[in-house]
């Protein structure tokens, strides 16, 4: 599949807006670790080398290149499966962005402080962006081959267009916007269709999965994405489950926090004598905290009006945590101010709308302001960016959280419903000052 993902979904303006690239990344999480390989670990330097550099928190890259160059052995290093993931500070463009993950998520299981598990959530809704896939070959020099879907459906090996020689200037044309990207025909692949059943680089173990989970992690700040690679199979079937299943019930990606981890599985695979051998591997697990039953349960349901009133200063202040607004709180009884007979009270201003009442609850003062938004229309999705401005700049920030500040919050609200106008331009005022910040 595709490993660039466009980004713009309208016609092109610039320069840049016409090429497809890929979000920005601040650093990478790596699944594994590199161990020498058997016949190096008797090799006293070796192991001498690769433990001091593993110690200072170089990259596996930048230890077999060492290896390499001073002790002259080649792939000296290789894959090994572990039950946490790596995360170093050599891996990100700010190095305090690894230590920020470790101090927030990691975990001493009497082996130090590792990353077994921590929080992601996606930037897109559509699966493909959060999660950019294909079948590539690499040599020293880069990516060789790779795969791309065209739009009649069909997965084509593509690969780059020899670059062509200036015979006045004895030089290579200049390239504009990057090398030309061309089918894949050759004597292996006639008709650049992507086949790995035919293909020599793929039947060699050259040409192999790749793909990349694209996150932010939750309180850890960076402009950019990062990245988690991974070449299984099983692993991004499973992810593409898991985000299907979540995009099912809640209708988006976005906004869910989903949960990184390993777990270990039988995997079962064909040997080198065509055997099925089966096996234990530790997999990257994608997994999200909700309550599918819940949300499949009301997936076909319009959401009534009363529940999404008791939202609404949930969607308003994505950080603060509003119960759900019970139908029988708002049933008329004598002590509600409801008539005898059951019939509604009057909708007017009364001292419950704007009274400050010791006893309430902080939850109590946010169903009441649940119910006066929804009275001003205030809970409507087109409103709620307005009105969070207008707050944010009345109250500060994380006002939804202090008491004193919900109170005075409900009583402009409840005098609004006399005067709504006088609130809408206050509103209007808070969103034209935040224009110009």
């Amino acid at each position: 599949m595709n490993a660039v993902v466009q980004m713009f979904d309208h016609t092109p303006r610039s320069l840049v807006e016409e090429r497809a690239i890929r979000p920005p990344t601040i650093g990478k999480i790596r699944p594994g670790i590199k161990v020498l390989t058997r016949a190096n670990q008797a090799n006293e330097k070796a192991v001498k080398l690769y433990n001091d550099m593993v110690a200072a928190g170089d990259s596996f890259e930048a230890i077999g290149k060492t290896l390499e160059t001073s002790l002259k052995l080649r792939n000296a290093l290789i894959p090994k499966n572990v039950d946490y993931f790596v995360c170093r500070r050599s891996d990100f463009s700010n190095p305090d962005t690894a230590d920020e993950i470790l101090r927030l998520y990691g975990e001493d299981r009497g082996n130090g402080v590792k990353l077994y598990r921590f929080p992601v959530m996606f930037a897109f809704d559509d699966w493909l962006r959060n999660v950019p896939n294909q079948m590539a070959a690499y040599t020293t020099a880069g990516r060789q081959y790779f795969s791309e879907y065209d739009r009649d459906g069909k997965r084509y090996c593509k690969t780059y267009a020899p670059v062509e020689r200036n015979a006045r200037a004895q030089r290579a044309r200049r390239s504009f916007g990057g090398r030309l990207v061309v089918h894949r025909q050759d004597d292996d692949i006639p008709d650049g269709i992507c086949d790995p059943h035919v293909c020599p680089q793929y039947q060699d173990r050259k040409c192999n999965l790749t793909a990349n989970f694209m996150f932010a992690v939750p309180d850890v700040k960076g402009l950019g994405l990062i990245e988690l690679p991974t070449n299984s199979i099983y692993v991004l079937q499973k992810a593409y489950s898991a985000m299907q299943t979540v995009a099912l019930a809640r209708g988006r990606l976005t906004c869910t926090r989903f949960r990184l981890s390993k777990r270990e599985f039988d995997i079962t695979r064909v040997d080198d004598n065509g055997q099925p051998v089966r096996q234990k591997q530790m997999l990257t697990v994608l997994d999200a905290d909700i309550d599918l039953g819940a949300l499949l349960d009301g997936a076909e349901a319009g959401q009534p009006a009363l529940e999404s009133a008791s939202r609404a200063v949930a969607l308003i202040e994505a950080d603060s945590t509003v119960g759900t607004l019970d139908e029988s709180t708002l049933q008329p009884d004598d002590d509600a101010g409801g008539n005898a007979d059951g019939s509604a009270g009057s909708t007017e201003t009364t001292e419950d709308d704007s009274g400050i009442d010791s006893d309430e609850t902080l939850e109590d003062k946010r169903h009441k302001m649940s119910d006066l938004l929804h009275r001003l229309g205030l809970s409507q999705p087109e409103r709620q960016n307005g009105f969070r401005m207008y707050a944010h700049q009345t109250y500060g920030r994380g006002w939804i959280e202090r008491i004193v500040d919900v109170d005075a919050m409900n009583a402009r609200l409840a005098a609004a419903l006399d005067d709504p106008a006088s609130l809408d331009v206050e509103i209007q005022d808070a969103v034209a000052q935040a224009a110009y910040v």
